[in-house]
């Protein structure tokens, strides 16, 4: 639409004075919203509807076919990509000991290894509480957000 003046015979026909006249809207900030807007599944049916209306029965036969071997060849890769998972032999360590010790030996030895297990035990004790205590700190955390 071309300026008109204000004191012109058209400035009435249009409706528009001349305060009216000012740039045009920014477009949106993101253009692909747009573009989303248009987008609607039953339109999406209905213009495959009148695609496939439109085609021949031999070019659907083929569509079929050749959709039938994609998948069959999908199919086929995805059935046979499994993953093993790694082999990792659980070595346990033993002492051997003699067949003839006498029972003095073997509580001489539980004093010895005594001490040493429980000390084991309680480094086990502290790392299960450190570790509980940091997913404790994520979770509170992700309360915190909401999760």
């Amino acid at each position: 639409m071309l300026p008109v003046a204000s004191g012109s015979w058209m400035a009435g026909a249009t409706g528009r004075s001349r305060r009216d006249w000012r740039a045009h809207p920014q477009a949106p900030i993101f253009p692909a919203m747009s573009f989303l807007r248009s987008i609607s599944p039953i339109r999406a049916y209905r213009d495959l509807r009148l695609f496939l209306s439109q085609r021949k029965p031999h070019e659907l036969i083929f569509l079929v076919l050749a959709l039938a071997i994609t998948w069959a060849v999908m199919f086929a890769i995805a059935s046979n990509s499994t993953v093993q998972k790694i082999y990792r032999p659980n070595i346990v360590y033993v002492q051997q000991w003699p067949e003839n010790r006498t029972d003095a030996e073997i509580i001489a030895q539980q004093k010895i290894d005594g001490p040493i297990e429980k000390q084991r035990e309680e480094e086990i004790r502290k790392q299960q509480a450190e570790t509980q205590a940091a997913y404790k700190r994520l979770d509170d955390k992700l309360k915190k957000y909401g999760f």
